[in-house]
């Protein structure tokens, strides 16, 4: 069930020369799956010349053939999408209906860049002077450098590697350790589509090693990042250092609205599933919930009812609707930020422990009355943590949903045009979701504000990021 984990450098699998590798650890029985190799500076440097030869002769290749390629491997992802999103659900841990949607969802994304790298167009000014004519020509931009997280393995890649392909340029992409067999997975299928060696190369490896010796050489000329906050401010400092042109999606805070004049139990049975999903391991997962006072207690009560009956399990059980966490430093830092709420006066209203001892499981957990100064309040859980605070004053609860350096999704619940309206214009994060979970399709921007990043991936804008313009003007 489980990858023949190895790097894809120059069009073929290698176990490469360093002999380092890693574990990789089942979250659910904390069995060793397999072992995945460690790329050093010997594979980087082939990486490197591969990916000079693959996007000199990639981006020679018209739109329409890059465009049959890249279709090809979202077929042949679809065809062998319950082998990816086995491996997804050993390696991450996530139900695996959750696994199969990313897969599935994956493809649409190489589809998506595919068809919309044809439509890269350039465009012609008219001139002041008779007898010239000026024109933007698109170009790619180069040499990308990708680093994807464990989160959501293989969709986290497929923005990367799609938009970087869809504009000609080659890409070497650094995934997780903790999650190989699923980017491998989606790499073989774009090997067997028959993209050119080296467009594609495929890294494991020390993360601060690989980006330190990545993104200062100059054959790398775009950077795409997604992980955490610090660790995006780092590379974003590197690569400013470096004139390296960035994209930088980090994580969030999300808070959600809920006003008075809702479904209540429509409305908590329907963001109880977007905070659930993946064990909450999601940057736009809803986590600070300001409900209007007049439906707090109807809508905390379903919430709870919810958590509680809640059936967490291995993600290949069928029967499981929550998985564990992707490893143990999650439970770590759930216990640690939920044990300074409570000293705080928080309150635990489910949950708030592990599950046993095997495995890295999670009690789904809601927490009320806590404090505005607990470290909750203001760092982001990545688990399956729900605060739920009640409000009573539009004006003041928007000041609280923006209170903090983030600003990647928010959402909001009314059916009052001139509150969803006026929510929509306040709010300041880059996504905006009212009254439905409309966030992460291929054909719309996903990106933030503010500490959550700049930038954008998926849709035209992100497409955008891996073109250069350049301005001929030319007197004929």
């Amino acid at each position: 069930m489980y990858e023949d984990l190895k790097l894809y450098i120059n069009g073929g699998f290698t176990s490469g020369d360093s002999g380092v590798s890693e574990s990789v650890v089942n979250p659910s029985t904390e069995a060793i799956l397999s072992t995945v190799p460690y790329a050093k500076k010997t594979e980087l440097d082939r990486a490197l010349a591969a990916a000079q030869k693959g996007f000199t002769k990639w981006r020679k290749m018209s739109a329409l053939d890059r465009c049959l390629i890249m279709r090809k491997a979202a077929d042949i992802l679809r065809e062998n999408c319950h082998h990816v999103a086995d491996c997804i659900t050993l390696e991450q841990g996530k139900i695996n209906a959750e696994a199969k949607l990313e897969v599935l969802t994956s493809a649409e994304v190489i589809d998506f860049f595919a068809e919309e790298g044809k439509r890269a167009y350039g465009r012609v000014i008219p001139s002041r002077v008779e007898g010239v004519q000026q024109m933007v020509l698109p170009e790619p931009v180069g040499i990308v450098a990708g680093f994807s997280p464990w989160n959501f393995p293989v969709s986290q890649a497929a923005r990367k590697i799609g938009g970087a392909l869809a504009a000609g340029c080659s890409i070497i992409i650094k995934c997780p350790e903790e999650t190989p067999g699923s980017p491998v997975g989606m790499v073989r299928c774009f090997h067997e589509a028959g993209v050119p060696a080296g467009v594609i190369n495929l890294i494991y490896g020390v993360a601060s090693e690989l980006s330190e010796y990545l993104i200062p050489h100059p054959a790398i000329r775009k950077i795409s990042f997604t992980g955490s906050v610090p660790a995006g401010k780092q590379l974003a400092s590197l690569a400013g250092a470096h004139m390296k042109r960035s994209t930088m999606e980090l994580g969030g805070h999300s808070p959600v609205l809920i006003f008075d004049d809702i479904d209540v139990d429509h409305v908590a049975t329907f963001t109880s599933k977007l905070k659930w999903r993946n064990a909450g391991q999601v940057c736009i997962s809803p986590t600070r919930f300001f409900v209007h006072e007049k439906v707090y207690d109807n809508f905390i009560s379903k919430f709870i009812d919810i958590a509680r009956s809640l059936r967490v399990g291995d993600g290949l059980d069928p029967n499981s609707q929550m998985g564990p966490l992707a490893n143990p430093r999650r439970i770590d830092f759930l216990e640690s930020i939920v044990s300074d709420a409570l000293d705080k006066g928080a309150k635990i209203e489910v949950g708030g422990e592990r599950i046993g001892t095997l495995g890295n499981y999670f009690k789904p957990t809601v927490l009320t009355n806590v404090s505005r100064n607990a470290r909750i309040m203001s760092e982001e859980p990545f688990g399956p943590v729900a605060v739920i605070i009640s409000f009573n004053d539009i004006d003041d609860v928007l000041e609280r949903a923006n209170e903090l350096p983030y600003g990647l999704a928010s959402y909001a619940f009314t059916n009052n045009s001139k509150k969803a309206a006026k929510v929509a214009d306040a709010l300041d994060h880059g996504m905006v979701s009212i009254n439905h979970h409309g966030l992460g399709v291929p054909e719309t921007p996903f990106g933030g504000f503010k500490d959550s990043g700049y930038g954008h991936e998926q849709s035209i804008e992100g497409l955008q990021t891996y073109i250069s313009y350049k301005f001929v003007s030319h007197l004929r």
